[in-house]
């Protein structure tokens, strides 16, 4: 069984930063695609990065230049850098992994979420 679990979110002022982690653990063979979506109250679920498994990665507009993506194989770990934070990148963040069990049946897992909350 996998499951995936997000640290990292809090409360940060404006022009601050966090870092969100994602460990994914249970019996993996391997992961390949990864991916941070971020859900604000009343609005839908919406990709922010993601990191796939040759190495490529895509930002939403609204982040280039401020959040990078990484991850660390050898720990089944994701990150997510979010540097100079504005109000609008309060929301729920989630993490996204394609993951191969060693059990075999590939497929899509996700975390909980962590709350970033960005003060004014």
């Amino acid at each position: 069984q996998v499951q995936l679990v997000e640290s990292g979110g809090g409360l940060v002022q404006a022009g601050g930063s966090l870092r969100l982690s994602c460990a994914a653990s249970g019996s993996i063979l391997s992961i390949s695609d990864m991916g941070w979506y971020r859900q604000a109250p009343g609005k839908q679920r919406e990709l922010v990065a993601v990191l796939l498994s040759g190495g490529s990665t895509k930002y939403a507009d609204s982040v280039k230049g401020r959040f990078t993506i990484s991850r660390d194989n050898a720990k089944n770990t994701m990150y997510l850098q979010m540097n100079s934070l504005k109000p609008e990148d309060t929301a729920g963040y989630y993490c996204n992994m394609f993951v191969v069990p060693r059990t075999g049946g590939a497929m899509s897992y996700w975390g909980k979420g962590t709350l970033v909350t960005v003060s004014s």
